[in-house]
């Protein structure tokens, strides 16, 4: 194992049109890298530029609305809508939140629209999507772009399950039901934010919660950063027209860490470039939130836990505001 994260890119169209033998090589590949560093960058995944580009400007002219006008559609964390700042404050399983050094960002997030036929399970995971009036425009953009990462995310867990050694629909057949959340983050200038307190970050060091996030960012000054495993911080690569995937700690559970949920953060509103505004588009996927996620390894350490249940934890410790 190196120390140095390794971000390989893999071109997902190997999997979708190859031979057996370069879908093998392919999930090789990945089960590599997801145990090094727990991320990778995905090329020809079919997700549109175009449509990106357009779910960003969309979203754009929703921030730049004034305070008043956004803040009827306000939320909290987990939920639908705009998370103000100062509301959120990431953090790692197990270390609390810093309410004083709250996240310097602000989203609008929205859900899968879906619907199990069970009205508890319905009325927590598949609520409402709440739209800005003002960009009528946004939901069709949305509900399009997780539809493409959705089918990404298929894909990836065929892949996931081949170099794990599960038959290829394992975890597939476990995330149908389950819920996805797009937080569109905007990252707002220094010149806007002021100086951050020390120790203050656009995104505190965290892990993601779910099975695996699929996100679609802007490389800047004030960019991703990942945890190296003798705990140095590396810029994470940025490579045109991929997607960056990474491990969360629930697929890390059930892998009883072979893949790494690895603790990443967003640099804080960099002096080098005080008018710096980055936009990221970024899909949280889960399983079944009845799923009970255990070791699939003999001799892992994890405790059997309901996914909702974990999700759910993790969100309130997260909200500040």
């Amino acid at each position: 194992m190196t120390t140095t994260p390794d971000f390989p890119v893999i071109d997902i169209r190997r999997w979708r049109e190859g031979t057996a033998q370069a879908r093998y090589r392919l999930s090789r590949e990945l089960d590599v890298a997801l145990r090094q560093s727990g991320f990778l960058l995905v090329s020809g995944h079919g997700v549109s530029a175009e449509l990106r580009a357009a779910v960003r400007a969309s979203a754009a002219r929703f921030f730049a609305l004034p305070a008043g006008a956004k803040s009827a559609y306000a939320t909290h964390v987990g939920g639908r809508g705009w998370i103000p700042p100062g509301s959120e404050a990431n953090s790692y399983y197990g270390q609390p939140a810093d309410a004083a050094r709250a996240d310097l960002k602000e989203s609008l997030t929205n859900g899968r629209t879906f619907a199990t036929g069970d009205r508890d399970t319905d009325r927590e995971w598949f609520g409402a999507n709440v739209w800005p009036a003002e960009c009528p425009e946004l939901e069709a953009l949305c509900e399009r772009f997780t539809g493409e990462v959705r089918a990404l995310y298929d894909d990836l867990l065929r892949a996931c399950a081949m170099a794990f050694g599960l038959p290829e629909s394992w975890f597939v057949d476990r995330v149908q039901r389950g819920p996805h959340t797009l937080n569109i983050n905007r990252y707002p200038p220094r010149a806007e934010t002021g100086a951050p307190l020390e120790g203050q970050f656009r995104v505190a060091p965290h892990t993601d919660w779910g099975v695996l996030t699929i996100l679609d960012r802007q490389p800047g000054y004030g960019g991703l950063q990942v945890e190296a495993r003798d705990g140095r911080w590396t810029d994470a690569p940025h490579e045109p027209d991929t997607l960056t995937v990474n491990v969360g700690d629930l697929l890390a559970r059930w892998t009883g860490d072979r893949w790494r949920s690895t603790r990443h953060r967003v640099l804080p509103p960099p002096a080098e470039a005080p008018d710096e505004e980055l936009i990221s588009l970024i899909v949280f996927l889960e399983c079944d939130v009845d799923a009970v996620v255990e070791p699939l390894a003999a001799g892992a350490a994890y405790p059997p836990v309901v996914a909702g249940t974990y999700l759910l934890e993790r969100a309130g410790a997260a909200t500040v505001a």
